[in-house]
């Protein structure tokens, strides 16, 4: 596997930006071991199919110039020789063989994803990854948080424009990270090159992929299935930090979590004021419903409804709160539930009853929220 680094120095003499390791038109090497494999492998390849590629053009040329008309030489005749036959078949035979076999050994290593360390069920979904780390207690949604003003072009693009989140995957280094991979809608495909790691995530079935980094850092992908309108903007990031600091930032999120949860029951008891829900339901608008419906409210005529004048918007309150909890099935418009925190949902109700032109005036508070979700329960839903 390692024969093609005593090769490069030759092949650097006729193709000196291929040969360049980390170059852009080259593939990375990666952070992983299976990612090295990778990329090893290529070049194995790579290397394998210039050789081919000289040996039969040197020996096309040779032929040509040698054995030309102007010199007077005859074709030799040699039809249905059974050396010959041997011969071009035996070669091409020897060939994929020994491509065949670090070929095999290295998709068996990226497929073994037994005895890990860590599991995470990541759950695709139109526009944002979920991860759940398995039998720790500790999910969140991790979404695009690239400005929509760089988007439409209102504000310079920053440096990792499209691929920068809210909430990154974080991962302990020298781990095996095992990943069950799933969808709650369309095909999605989770993807971070340095990794190696590029599996699809398939509603109703569950794929698997691992990884184990050797070196800490922040590795950026994205969504590599065209999975919609807004395919571009579901970016992959991943910290990966030492062990230490894993345990500590999965600590924290388990810390976090209660918090928050008695932060919304103390909520139920408070009348939140309509500036502070408007502020709040702003941000969690321009995060998570622009996309489709737009910063103005107009939506995508023929795609996305408006808001602006929506008879949902402008309906019975509990209707319009169980359109965000529950979504609208056959639509794209999703359940937010478990994505939102009932002072959010509050918030987003309220920004959207009171924004463009709409200003029912209408208060919305985590308390009618929360009376909607235990209704809910009650129903069994």
């Amino acid at each position: 596997m390692k024969a093609y680094r005593f090769a490069v120095g030759w092949l650097a003499g006729i193709a000196p930006t291929v040969a360049l390791a980390n170059s852009a038109y080259n593939m990375r090497e990666g952070v992983t071991d299976i990612s090295q494999q990778v990329y090893d492998l290529h070049m194995t390849i790579f290397l394998i199919c210039c050789v081919i590629g000289v040996v039969v053009f040197a020996a096309m040329f040779w032929a040509i110039i040698h054995h030309r008309k102007s010199k007077g030489v005859a074709p030799a005749q040699f039809h249905e020789s059974t050396k010959v036959e041997i011969l071009w078949t035996a070669i091409p035979f020897v060939i994929l063989i020994a491509m065949a076999v670090p070929a095999t050994k290295t998709l068996i290593a990226m497929e073994d994803a037994s005895k890990a360390d860590i599991t995470i069920k990541i759950t695709g979904s139109q526009w944002k990854w979920h991860y759940e780390y398995m039998g720790e207690g500790v999910d969140y949604y991790s979404v695009i948080a690239t400005p929509q003003d760089q988007i439409a072009d209102k504000a310079e693009k920053g440096e990792h424009y499209l691929l920068e989140v809210d909430k990154p995957l974080v991962i302990p280094t020298g781990k095996k990270v095992r990943f069950l991979m799933t969808s709650d809608d369309v095909i999605h495909s989770w993807w971070v090159p340095d990794f190696a790691v590029k599996k699809d995530a398939n509603p109703g079935f569950i794929n698997e992929a691992w990884t184990r980094v050797n070196e800490e850092g922040t590795y950026r992908g994205q969504c590599a299935e065209l999975c919609g309108k807004d395919h571009g903007f579901m970016p992959v990031v991943v910290e990966a930090v030492s062990p230490e600091s894993f345990d500590t930032w999965l600590s924290d999120k388990k810390a976090e979590k209660q918090q928050a949860a008695a932060a919304s029951a103390a909520l139920l008891d408070q009348t939140l004021s309509k500036e502070e829900l408007m502020t709040e339901g702003e941000k969690v608008y321009m995060a998570y419903c622009a996309a489709c419906h737009q910063p103005t409210g107009m939506g995508l005529p023929g795609v996305f409804p408006a808001l602006k004048g929506s008879k949902v918007v402008l309906g019975p309150i509990n209707d319009h709160i169980d359109v965000i909890l529950h979504g609208r099935p056959g639509t794209a418009m999703q359940s937010f539930a478990k994505q939102l925190s009932i002072k959010q949902i509050a918030g987003v109700v309220t920004f959207k009853r009171n924004s463009w032109g709409n200003d029912t005036g209408d208060v919305v508070q985590p308390s009618q929220v929360q009376a909607r979700l235990d209704a809910d329960k009650e129903a069994g839903q």
